[in-house]
Order: C-alpha cells, then sequence, then structure tokens
C-alpha cells in the first residue's frame, strides 16, 4: 500500500506552514551532505498529516528516497521483539520474573566482572539471576561488542560480536556464548545497552516453537499488515532498498566501508535473526506498527495486546524510577538524556523540563544505528518518523531538532 497524507494539517491541530520547517531544516542535511536523503512522516489521532522525502536512497546512482522505500531498521526492531515477548506473557508462556536459565540454561551460574584486563578478567558470582524483566529493561548486564567502553565489550568482539551475530553461530548459539561471558553488574542494579533483546528472541523461539522470523511473520506483520518488512529482501526488491553510508571526520555521509556486504546481506536470510536489530522495513510498515502502538495494542480490529500491557510497557520501569542519565553505564548515544527512564522496550520521558526537549510526559521511543526514529506521544495522540541511513546515529541531533519542529507546529 502507498504512503499518501490522509487529513488536513489544520484538522488535527497543525500548522501547515509550521509543519514546512521540518522539511527546509533538514533539507539543509542534504544539501550540506550531512545525510544522503531522509523521509519524515508526522501522524495525529491515526492520520498522516505531514509527509515528506528528501535526497538520495543511494547518491551514487542519483536514485532519491521515495515513500516505498526499504531501511535497515537496525534497533528499531526492539521494540517488536518486546511485543512478540509480551505476547507470550500475556498467554501465559513465561512471568516476566522468571529466570532466564529457566528457558536458555547457559545463563545459570552467571559471573560479574570485578577488575582486569579482557585477557584476564577478574569475575564473582552473581548475587542474583538474571530475569526476563533485565532483559526487557537493559538492566540485565549484559553488552555491546561495538560499545568500546568495558574490558568485557572486547570480549564480545575477541567472541567473534562485532558486527552483530558472531558467523556461523545460530540463535542458540550466541546466546550460549554471551552466556559464558562476565557480566557487567548484578542484574537489575545498572542500565546498559546490550544484546539483550537478542536474548529475547531466542526466548520467544522457546516459548513459541516457532523460529524468530516466522512468529513475526505470523503473529505481528501479517496481522498488522505489515508486508514489507523482515529479516531478509526478495531480489525483486533490491531497487528500493537505500544503501548504507557512514560519517567522516567532518560528518559528512559517504558510503559505508561495508555498504557492498550489507547490500548483499539483506537478500540472506540470517542463520541468527537478531531480534535487536535485524530488520529491514518501509514507513508505511513502521507506521502500522506506530498506530497500533498509540491504539494502545489494536489496529484495524486485530488485537495483539491488551491495552494494560502496552500502558504497562511504557512506564518507567528502571530502579528507584531513575532516569538514563543516572543509570546508565558510560556515555550512551541512543537515549541517553535526563528526564528519561526506560520501559520495557522503548525509553520513556518522565520529565519533560528535565529532558530539555518539547515532549510530553508518557512519550516513548526509540531509534536505530543508521539514523532512524520514531517516537509515540499519548497525551498528544502524535506518531512521528525518521527514515534514512547515516551510520553511527550520534552523528547529529536528528533527534532533539526533530522534537523541536514537530511540537512548534502544533497550535490547537
Amino acid at each position: 500500500m502507498a504512503l499518501e497524507i490522509e487529513v488536513d494539517p489544520s484538522e488535527v491541530g497543525f500548522d501547515a506552514t509550521r509543519l514546512q520547517r521540518i522539511d527546509r531544516h533538514f533539507e539543509q542535511y542534504v544539501s550540506s551532505g550531512k545525510l544522503p536523503g531522509w523521509l519524515v512522516l508526522v501522524s495525529r489521532r491515526g492520520k498522516i498529516a505531514h509527509l515528506s522525502t528528501h535526497g538520495m536512497r543511494d547518491v551514487e546512482n542519483g536514485e532519491p528516497v521515495e515513500r516505498d522505500t526499504l531501511f535497515r531498521i537496525y534497533s528499531m526492531t526492539k521494540p517488536i521483539t518486546s511485543v512478540a515477548v509480551m505476547m507470550l506473557a500475556e498467554e501465559g508462556a513465561f512471568e516476566l520474573t522468571d529466570p532466564v536459565s529457566d528457558l536458555i540454561p547457559s545463563f545459570a551460574d552467571l559471573r560479574v566482572y570485578t577488575g582486569g584486563p579482557a585477557r584476564s578478567p577478574q569475575t564473582r558470582p552473581a548475587t542474583e539471576p538474571m530475569r526476563i524483566w533485565h532483559l526487557l529493561t537493559h538492566t540485565s548486564g549484559l553488552t555491546y561488542a561495538f560499545n568500546h567502553l568495558h574490558p568485557v565489550d572486547e570480549l564480545y568482539r575477541k567472541a567473534g560480536f562485532e558486527n552483530g551475530m558472531a558467523p556461523g553461530l545460530d540463535l542458540a548459539g550466541c546466546c550460549d556464548e554471551w552466556a559464558s561471558m562476565p557480566l557487567l553488574f548484578d542484574p537489575g542494579s545498572r542500565w546498559n545497552y546490550s544484546v539483550a533483546t537478542d536474548v529475547l528472541g531466542r526466548i520467544v523461539e522457546i516459548a513459541s516453537g516457532q523460529t524468530l522470523d516466522r512468529f513475526f511473520q505470523t503473529r505481528i506483520f501479517d496481522p498488522l499488515g505489515m508486508t514489507d518488512t523482515g529479516f531478509s529482501l526478495d531480489r525483486s526488491d533490491e531497487h528500493r532498498l537505500a544503501k548504507l553510508y557512514a560519517a567522516d571526520r567532518q560528518g559528512r555521509a559517504r558510503p559505508h566501508p561495508h555498504h557492498e556486504q550489507a547490500h548483499e546481506a539483506a537478500f540472506e536470510p540470517p542463520k541468527a535473526p537478531s531480534g535487536g536489530g535485524g530488520l529491514l522495513s518501509t514507513a508505511h510498515d513502521y507506521h502500522r506498527f506506530t498506530r497500533f502502538l498509540l491504539n494502545r495494542g489494536e489496529l484495524d480490529g486485530v488485537r495483539l495486546l491488551g491495552s494494560r500491557t502496552i500502558d504497562y510497557m511504557t512506564r518507567n520501569h528502571l530502579p528507584g524510577g531513575a532516569d538514563l542519565e543516572t543509570l546508565a553505564m558510560g556515555s550512551f548515544s541512543e537515549a541517553a538524556n535526563a528526564g528519561k527512564g526506560f520501559g520495557l522496550g522503548f525509553s520513556v520521558v518522565d520529565d519533560p523540563t528535565a529532558a530539555k526537549v518539547i515532549s510530553s510526559r508518557g512519550e516513548y521511543a526509540w531509534g536505530g544505528l543508521a539514523s532512524t526514529a520514531f517516537w509515540v506521544d499519548p497525551a498528544e495522540e502524535i506518531t512521528v518518523q525518521f527514515m534514512t541511513q547515516l551510520m553511527p546515529s550520534s552523528t547529529h541531533p536528528i533527534r532533539p531538532q526533530l522534537h523541536q519542529l514537530v511540537y512548534q507546529a502544533l497550535v490547537d
């Protein structure tokens, strides 16, 4: 289905002239070479009020970003995996407080890093079992190889996880490898962005008896009409796939050093599907997903989650109501802000004043490594998404600027 503007902005409280500021601002990113191209979608009360594209999905071949362009959404996969987990929890497959080792035995007898270099780390037994709740909130003690902040990150790289899943391993094998390495902290005590959602993908497989890609397809994508989302593409869609770019030292977009490898990988079903970052999608499909979230678990008569489950997922679950600035380890580019907590798969705005960005209390969001982003604002009934393909996401302040530009256009 084609994306189209569905309502005059004034009918849903937006000033159309002010919305044009979004386009003018981000057109400068393209003209200056900071982004190859982009797509912006703003909806209110379920209707698209602003939809625009600019620049190229492939600069070198002169191919523009179009409304049906396919993007690697990376960590915007995580909310989808979290929804899958909560669907199974609603069915009684497990409780959020269950130890991960109940489903994946290798996660028993975990150890916590206490000191030393990666070649000879010192550890002690964990004082708390890792629970499913810890995975959903990124308080598990796991990490990412690309963090480059801690000796345990180096252990992940040595085990082959620097560019995603380790070559040759299926999802079960990856989980066993992660379980064998020290945790950064006792589960539940801190927040660290990690492979936790990939472990959740394995839990979905075990609890459902289906592969992760099959569960996503039959239980989420088909019911929601997300016809272009998956872990791999058909070759017939190759012309729609955006090229992957990376920022040079001046912050300008250049073809990613591994763009050819990334391109070919998009057409190969992965041996280990990544629930933390493996999906490709379109603005149309992700808009279907954000509408489902805004509608508290239902879309077009199809209900995947109970309304109270969505409400519960989008509260701050960090210990003591802490925010990410307080509880996160090291620097964190995707959501590190005062006033933002973390729910079950989303960052959550607890204090818009502390966050220093125009927003609403209860707004929830996430983004991807290639600078994609979305948020859902239940108070204002708004959903927004930004699609592009520039790594890393910390290169430019796209997300706070987009917030500022969307809310200044709201005048009702």
